[in-house]
């Protein structure tokens, strides 16, 4: 939710040409619709991140740098969907928390989507290393540098959050940036750009150069499964693209109203609305996540029924579970080829590829 977007929630702050348009039909989507999508991504994207986290912490074995990764992403899923049931009920009934609250709140939003953003950039880096430089860099894909490097991205995604959440504020019942009157207009657009640059475009296009790297590396290797393998690949890259352009689209266009462009009382509803439609599915892009990046992944699968077995103790109806009941896999998803695996990626499930 960008500042525009929350204004635009509570009082529809467009400029002084929207005083006269009719908010009646605005703020009845907004209460009543936005409100449900919110409480939908929050219910599930908590569910499968936390047990992504869950199946990473309590699994006894030595964390490989993919683990650390992919234990980040849903960290930063998690701080991304506890914001949206505030935003949600601030929609409905106003901000009646406090100042604190209201920035905490903020902060949380914009960290957790940046870091998500920056963590599944991560991870396509750390599978082009492991796939296409698999000879070279096997022995730098350690534990210690999978923490080291979380902590980088942990403190870029905090400078880039900070000037979305720097002047949020509580006034009254709202919770909603408070430019000084130098910055009004031009801090808000450059908070859009922001996002589109940084947290869209940058980490789309590294994405794409690293997925068609290994395709390509794919390509040659002598594999019945690589067909498989380069499916999941596109998958990765279709879906990000599918529910994050959109909203991206929508915010660039938000960006263009302080230009004066749109200024018409009907596309400007349009673009509230346009605005709302794309946001609730870009959120829902963190649902997907832990399927993406863990459950796709065979030895993931594999560790987590062996905890539901663990735990239950009776008949595990996963199919294969039992399998593994006596003994969990070494690693989650300890993916360290070397050069000879590379070329022959038959002996790994090729969704561990992602």
């Amino acid at each position: 939710m960008t500042e525009e977007t929350i204004e635009m929630t509570t009082e529809f702050f467009y400029d002084e040409s929207t005083v006269q348009c009719d908010q009646t039909g605005i703020h009845l989507f907004g209460k009543v619709y936005v409100p449900i999508l919110y409480s939908l991504v929050f219910i599930i994207g908590l569910f499968g991140n936390l047990l992504v986290v869950f199946t990473i912490v309590k699994g006894g074995h030595r964390k490989s740098i993919t683990d650390i990764f992919l234990l980040n992403l849903a960290t930063s899923d998690l701080l991304f969907v506890i914001s949206l049931p505030f935003w949600g009920y601030y929609i409905v009934r106003g901000w009646t928390l406090g100042n604190l609250s209201c920035r905490i709140v903020s902060s949380f939003y914009s960290i957790g989507f940046f870091g998500g953003m920056f963590f599944i950039t991560v991870i396509s880096i750390d599978r082009y290393l492991a796939i296409v430089h698999a000879t070279i860099f096997m022995k730098g894909r350690t534990a210690r540098h999978g923490f080291l490097t979380s902590l980088v991205v942990w403190v870029l995604a905090i400078l880039c959050a900070a000037p979305h959440f720097a002047y949020v504020q509580k006034l009254e019942n709202t919770c909603a940036p408070r430019y000084p009157p130098n910055l009004v207009n031009t801090w808000p657009v450059f908070c859009n750009l922001e996002i589109n640059i940084i947290g869209f475009l940058l980490p789309m296009v590294i994405m794409s150069i690293c997925y068609l790297r290994i395709i390509k590396t794919l390509f040659t290797c002598k594999n019945h499964r690589k067909r498989r393998a380069m499916r999941l690949i596109l998958r990765v890259v279709l879906v990000f693209f599918l529910f994050w352009t959109p909203h991206q689209v929508s915010i660039f266009l938000q960006t263009l109203k302080f230009f004066n462009i749109f200024e018409s009382c009907n596309v400007l509803r349009f673009l509230y609305y346009i605005m709302h439609a794309t946001e609730t599915l870009a959120f829902s892009h963190c649902c997907l996540n832990p399927i993406i990046y863990a459950f796709a992944g065979e030895k993931f699968r594999k560790y987590l029924c062996h905890l539901v077995l663990k735990s239950l103790s009776f008949v595990c109806f996963c199919g294969p579970c039992s399998h593994y009941h006596d003994r969990a896999p070494t690693s989650l998803t300890d993916i360290v080829p070397t050069s000879n695996h590379t070329q022959n990626t038959s002996d790994q499930d090729g969704s561990v590829l992602l």
